[in-house]
This record gives C-alpha cells, sequence and structure tokens, in this order.
C-alpha cells in the first residue's frame, strides 16, 4: 500500500522556492531518510506529508491511517501533565485522554500489579505500561507541567507521543537533545516497532542503522537514492558529476547561439527563426537554473603553539549542594595535540567537567592545573555569546567590519559567505535564525578568535552532514588540543584519540573512540562496589594490614621528592622550546646561520620528545605513590 504519494507539488515560502515539480510515492514498510541542505525543505516537505501544510500547486494523496508524527516545533496548545499529553494521542479527535485507574498516579502505574478489580481492561493497561515505558526510556517524568519543561524536554514528549500513537511515523530530527544510550534505545524501538518510517536526521549512524531508502531535497527537487544510507554519498557524488557535466554542455551550446544570434538572422527566415525560438527558451532554462549551494569553507585560526602539558586533573571530585557526586577522584593529563571525547547520558556531568578543566569552576575534591601559554577558544553548548537582538553581522565582528583570518584582513560580508550566509540574511537578527544558521554563525564567531585549545560543546547540533563532514575535516587538521562533547557516534568516531566517559556516577578514561569505548566499557558489575576482602570469613587476621618495608618507606620519600621537582623540570623543557620556537621564525636566522637552524629543529624534535617522557614518568611516579601510600605505614 502506498503510505503518502506526491505528484508535481510546488511549495513558496516567504517569495522563496523550497519544492518544485516534486514527486515522491513512500510504500507501507519502507524507512525513508530525507536529507538535504539546512533550508533545503526537508521540513516543510514532512509537513506536506503530514497535512499540516497545502502545496500552491501539485497533489497529495495519504492513506487514511494514523499517523504519528513529531514536528520542528512543539505545538503551543499541549497543556498539562507530560502523562496526559502523550497519552492524548491514543484519544479520538473530540474525545477526552486516556486516564490512569482511579487511585493511580501515572508515575505509579505498574502493569505487573494489575489484577481484575481494576477498572481498566488488560488491553487498556498495555497501552498504558507502553505510554509509560517509552516516558521513562526519554527521560521525562510522568507527572511533570508540560509547560515547566525546556525547549529539549519538549521535544522529547513530541517524540514520545509520535511513537504511542502509530507504526506508521514521521519524525523530524527526533536524535536532538538525546544522549547516546537514549538514541541506540530509540533505533531499537523503531526498528521493532516502526511499520514505516520516514524521518529527517542529521545523525550518519542513526541514519545508517535505520533507512532503507535516502531521499534527498535539493533546490527544489527530490533525488532518490534505493539502498542503505552508506550507499548514499557515491551515488550523491555520481548524479552531481553527471549534473555538472549536462551544464557544461548545455552551456557551451547557449555559448554557440549566443554568437549566431549576434551574426545576424541570414536567409531562410522561417527555419532560422525557429531556431531564435530555441535560443530564447534556452535562455529562459539556464535563468531558472538552481546552481549547487557551495561547501562551508571553514579555517580555524591556530595561535601559538601551548606548551607540551595543556591540563592535568588530580584526584578531582564534584558535588552540588546537597547532591550526589557527579565524580570522584578522577585524575588525567592532557596533552597538546590530544583530541579528547566527553560522553555520558544528559545531565551526568559533562559541560560541568568542562567548565572545572578550563578553570571556571572549582572542584569540590582534587586539584586542575592548567599548561602554558594556553589560548582557548570556547563553543558553547547554550549559546550564550550570541546577542539575539543584534545582526549576524555585528555578532560576529563585534560592530567592526573586517575580521582577521589567518592574518588576512576580510570584510565580514565575505567572511560569512564562507559560513554560507547569503546577503539577505547578514542583517538579520539572530533571533530570526534557524537552529543550524545560529551553530554557523557560532562557529565563523569561534574561527575568529586564535586558539591552541578548541572546547566544542554539543557543536553537531542541527548541522547539515555536509557542514559536519567539513567541520571533521577541520578539527583533524587543527594542531592544537581539542575537548569535544557530543552525542553524535560518527563525530566522535572520526575525531577523537581518547574518551572520558560517565559511568554510574563516576568517570573513567579509555583510548580510543566512542567504538573504542564500547569494547572496553565497563560493565555494572565492575563498576558495582566491591566486598571488602577483610569481610571473608576464612581470611587470617595477620593479612589484614601490613606496614611499609624500609625499601618502600625509602621509595615513597623519593618519588615524592621526584614529584616537586617534575613541574620545574617541564617548565624549564617548555621555556627552551617557546625560545628555540621564536628563533626559528625570524627569516634571518636560516641565511645567517643554516647549521644553527638544523640544529634547533633537531633540538625541537627532541624537546618534544623529552616532554612526552617527562609526563609519561609523571603519572608513573603519581600512581606509584598512591600504591604506597594506601600501604598502612
Amino acid at each position: 500500500m502506498i503510505l503518502f504519494n506526491l505528484q508535481e507539488v510546488t511549495l513558496n515560502l516567504g517569495g522563496k522556492p523550497l519544492l518544485q515539480d516534486a514527486s515522491l510515492a513512500v510504500e507501507t514498510g519502507e524507512r525513508v531518510c530525507l536529507t538535504g541542505r539546512n533550508g533545503a525543505g526537508k521540513s516543510s516537505l514532512l509537513a506536506l506529508l503530514g497535512g499540516q501544510m497545502e502545496p500552491d500547486s501539485g497533489i497529495i494523496i495519504r492513506a487514511a491511517v494514523p499517523i504519528g508524527q513529531m514536528p520542528q516545533d512543539v505545538p503551543q496548545s499541549w497543556s498539562g501533565t507530560v502523562f496526559s499529553v502523550v497519552a492524548n494521542a491514543l484519544a479520538p479527535s473530540g474525545a477526552p485522554a486516556p486516564q490512569p485507574p482511579t487511585g493511580q498516579t501515572p508515575g505509579s502505574i505498574d502493569i505487573t500489579k494489575a489484577t481484575d478489580k481494576l477498572a481498566k481492561s488488560e488491553a487498556d493497561w498495555e497501552r498504558y505500561g507502553e505510554i509509560i515505558s517509552v516516558i521513562k526510556h526519554l527521560e521525562l517524568d510522568p507527572e511533570a507541567d508540560f509547560s515547566t519543561l525546556s525547549g529539549g524536554s519538549k521535544r522529547r514528549v513530541a517524540l514520545a507521543r509520535a511513537l504511542i500513537c502509530s507504526n506508521d511515523l514521521i519524525l523530524d530530527e527526533p536524535t536532538n537533545h538525546l544522549d547516546i544510550a537514549t538514541i541506540t534505545w530509540l533505533e531499537d524501538y523503531l526498528l521493532r516497532k516502526a511499520r514505516t518510517l520516514v524521518f529527517v536526521s542529521h545523525d550518519r549512524a542513526f541514519s545508517a542503522h535505520l533507512a532503507t531508502r535516502v531521499v534527498e531535497v535539493d533546490r527544489g527537487r527530490l533525488h532518490n537514492y534505493p539502498g542503505s544510507y552508506a550507499e548514499y554519498p557515491e551515488k550523491r557524488e555520481q548524479r552531481l558529476q553527471i549534473e555538472e557535466r549536462e551544464f557544461a554542455l548545455f552551456d557551451k551550446k547557449l555559448a554557440q547561439e549566443e554568437i549566431w544570434i549576434r551574426q545576424g538572422i541570414k536567409a531562410r527566415r522561417t527555419r532560422n527563426m525557429g531556431r531564435v525560438r530555441e535560443l530564447v527558451a534556452m535562455r529562459r532554462e539556464r535563468a531558472a537554473r538552481r546552481e549547487k549551494q557551495g561547501n562551508v569553507r571553514m579555517l580555524a585560526q591556530e595561535a601559538e603553539k601551548s606548551g607540551k602539558l595543556v591540563m592535568e586533573a588530580q584526584g578531582i571530585s564534584f558535588a552540588y549542594p546537597g547532591q550526589a557526586p557527579l565524580f570522584s577522584n578522577f585524575s588525567t593529563i592532557i596533552q597538546r595535540g590530544d583530541r579528547v571525547g566527553l560522553i555520558g547520558p544528559n545531565g551526568s556531568g559533562k559541560t560541568t567537567l568542562l567548565r572545572i578543566l578550563l578553570g571556571e569552576l572549582a572542584p569540590t575534591g582534587g586539584t586542575v592545573r592548567q599548561g602554558t601559554n594556553l589560548q582557548i577558544a570556547y563553543f558553547d553548548q547554550l549559546r550564550d555569546t550570541l546577542d539575539p537582538e543584534a545582526t549576524v553581522m555585528h555578532n560576529v565582528a563585534d560592530g567592526n567590519d573586517v575580521v582577521t583570518i589567518g592574518g588576512n584582513t576580510r570584510h565580514v560580508a565575505g567572511y560569512l559567505q564562507d559560513f554560507l550566509f547569503t546577503s539577505d540574511r547578514l542583517r538579520l537578527p539572530v533571533k530570526a535564525l534557524s537552529g543550524g544558521e545560529r551553530n554557523r554563525l557560532l562557529l565563523a564567531k569561534l574561527f575568529t578568535r586564535p586558539s591552541n585549545l578548541l572546547v566544542l560543546d554539543e557543536p553537531t547540533n542541527d548541522l547539515d552532514m555536509e557542514t559536519l563532514e567539513l567541520l571533521e575535516e577541520l578539527l583533524a587538521d587543527y594542531s592544537g588540543t581539542v575537548l569535544l562533547v557530543s552525542h553524535d557516534r560518527s563525530f566522535l568516531d572520526n575525531l577523537v584519540t581518547s574518551t572520558l566517559a560517565f559511568e554510574d556516577n563516576q568517570l573513567y578514561e579509555y583510548i580510543g573512540s566512542y567504538t573504542d569505548w564500547l569494547r572496553q566499557r565497563r560493565t555494572p558489575a565492575q563498576t558495582a562496589p566491591q566486598p571488602a576482602k577483610d569481610a571473608t570469613p576464612n581470611r587470617p587476621a595477620a593479612a589484614k594490614a601490613r606496614k611499609r618495608t624500609f625499601n618502600e618507606q625509602r621509595e615513597l620519600e623519593q618519588l615524592d621528592q621526584e614529584l616537586q621537582q617534575l613541574p620545574q623540570k617541564l617548565q624549564q623543557l617548555e621555556d627552551e622550546q617557546a625560545t628555540l620556537e621564536a628563533r626559528m621564525a625570524d627569516p634571518a636566522f636560516f641565511s645567517a646561520d643554516p647549521d644553527a637552524f638544523s640544529r634547533s629543529a633537531a633540538r625541537l624534535q627532541q624537546l618534544d620528545t623529552e616532554q612526552t617522557a617527562l609526563l609519561t614518568r609523571w603519572e608513573e611516579a603519581e600512581n606509584r605513590l598512591q600504591e604506597l601510600r594506601e600501604i598502612d605505614g
């Protein structure tokens, strides 16, 4: 059965043509991923499929079956508890929403305790159980007042409402504001329960796991790519190459006809006038052509190198007043060039950890030490650095007409074109921009600042896939250090070299990316407190404790003294490195003494090796010192 059928549909919004003679058929059982640039018309196409919008021309045929829809914007009319808003999706039009049985509250419903005495039938109880299960998996409180929720929580309510409404679904960016654990749950849920799925998502891993077909919205047209999402990039590139060749042949023929018309119309007027009419038609076709929008061009301004040691956290803990600790006794060393990913559930403390490492928030236990010559650029999750009332240009250049990028002065309008801001968008207030445009604007502002440490807190939200890939390339080539919070698994896999993971109110460090963490992560049994060995009934009392030996006591004192000297040694190496780098930056140095230049270059490499070895020894000494101190001396 065909669920949706669009035939020659045209849609214009605000004078901007979004769809032009677009046709699309979606059959029951398909999982269709809509993709395309920000602003291409994906959300509008979903609204057409769901009946929230009607086209300017063309025909839309929709099957008469219930559809679960998650719109881009949450309706303002929803009110009541989270449970009632979600359950209302099951009520027929004009009927009251299902309510919990007498004496029950949504949060206390327990299907396993339902008895024959309850007023609800077994089928109704199953639906209540499904509602509660979905709400809980989406980390929502069923008794919370919907009007008091944040924007992200309201979107999760909209997702829950869609999921329980029907097995045929239209979902617009369902993974936004979800953490990795919830995204993987959603993938599994949709694979098990969704019959038909049409969705928009910029999460490449999510799309790869679900899509059986990809439809791209590009310059008003719909392009169909059967098969998995993994096959889509190659097929798209083939289409664009064919299009480019066809445009080149067309333009060549048009140029020849323009030369002919300028030479004048000669004999056999009737046939020549036909040629003129063909030329006029070609001109109209060329004028109507919508060229492919250029790619974002990103260039991060890099400052002078930081010291080899970027950050050291020693035994840090943090807890908000009256709450359980977010993490305890965590230690790590971050070195220049590291790309560190922070992962964990929403609310686990990722942004808090960033603030502690940056010195914006003091830990409740332990110490944090920053390295030398740090210049930090911080992409904040809440976009606090953008003034919503100021224009796009003013936000990037702080009221100036020019910005300095890579030592070159550029007009701010030209610079913003690199981030796909057209001239008609430059003087709009930030509050009028879409989520994707705001993220691009924040990246544009971020990259005007020289840095050797990039701190990125959820930079991937609302960015289209091409922009995501370009951001990946920029960060991969960035020679400084990167701290990255993201729920985008592909983004993490393609970038990070180590991972800090929040697991069961504790923080652990792993080598590698997200996929490496999946393989190495601790199981609940590993993270659970282990019974004290002293409690073992058959353990001899004499083995409960011992004193440090003479050699262990001496080793402890030597390690303590060594650790007091290591910071000074590291500082000396970094000072020598900075002196050599400044000397080699002088163009006259090489011409004056090529041999000295070569010796300085060799010494720089040696200094880098020595610093790495010193940091490794530092970590080993601290671990051994901790072991010795734990012995009852």
